[in-house]
Formats: structure tokens, C-alpha cells, sequence
């Protein structure tokens, strides 16, 4: 069992690596869910816009994009997060980027926790998820 946290082609975003991994974990047994292995890969929009073309068949940029490698009750993933995006979502949604990362940070392991986001009442429940998510993080620190 292992989160993992790097960047390519950016530094690394400050976060609280062990207090971040407490929460993952936190948040994945609420879904009835073990963290497996989970690696966390921070880059800038080139470099999800290539992952996006290469392995989705998308060409627009994302924040976020999870490659899921669960099996039963074990959420293990890959989630690579654009942090160009998380900080011009910041500067949309007018919230603080640590926020805004964080709530990505959290979506990859609702989608792995099996909560999705392709309809508008799924988006509903994803960002009420999220919500409940972050106020854990918050009422933790």
C-alpha cells in the first residue's frame, strides 16, 4: 500500500504528503474501500493534453485524468494532474489554488472509489462528494 507523489517537467506542488495520504485513505474507507497503490503524477497542460491524445483519443486539456487499476474492495490508479489547470479553475471558480488542488487531488479517488461524473446528476453527487471530502481535510488540519 502506497501513495506516491512526483512531478514532471514542474516542481511539486506543496502539499502535505503524509497528512494528503491520511486523507486519501480517510476518504477511500467511507466508500468501503483499501488504498492499493496510488501514484499521484503532477505536469503542466502539454504534457496531459499528450497523455489525453495518446491513451483517450482526446485532444483537449483536462485537469485531471485517472487510469484505474482497482480490483474488488483495493483502489489502485494512476492520476496525473495538469497544475495549469488547477490554477486557471482556481482563478475561474475564484477559489485558492491549494483548494482547487486538493478538490482534484480527491476526484481521482472518488472515481476510483467508484462515484462518476458523465451525467449532470452524477457531476451533482461528485461535487457534494468532494465537498464532504475537503470539509474532512479542513476539520483535520
Amino acid at each position: 500500500m502506497a501513495i506516491t507523489f512526483q512531478a514532471e517537467g514542474i516542481g511539486l506542488p506543496k502539499i502535505k504528503k503524509r497528512e494528503t495520504a491520511n486523507w486519501i485513505k480517510t476518504v477511500a474507507k467511507n466508500y468501503n474501500r483499501k488504498v492499493g497503490e496510488i501514484a499521484y503524477l503532477f505536469c503542466d497542460d502539454e504534457k496531459i493534453l499528450e497523455i489525453n491524445r495518446t491513451y483517450l483519443q482526446h485532444d483537449f486539456y483536462t485537469d485531471i485524468i485517472t487510469f484505474d487499476y482497482s480490483e474488488e474492495d483495493t483502489i489502485s490508479g494512476d492520476i496525473f494532474i495538469s497544475i495549469d489547470t488547477v490554477r486557471s479553475n482556481s482563478q475561474k471558480y475564484q477559489t485558492e489554488f491549494m483548494e482547487e488542488l486538493h478538490r482534484v487531488i480527491i476526484h481521482g479517488i472518488l472515481h476510483l472509489c467508484g462515484v462518476n461524473d458523465k451525467s449532470e446528476e452524477e457531476e451533482t453527487e461528485m461535487r457534494e462528494a468532494e465537498n464532504s471530502a475537503l470539509t474532512l481535510l479542513k476539520n483535520s488540519q
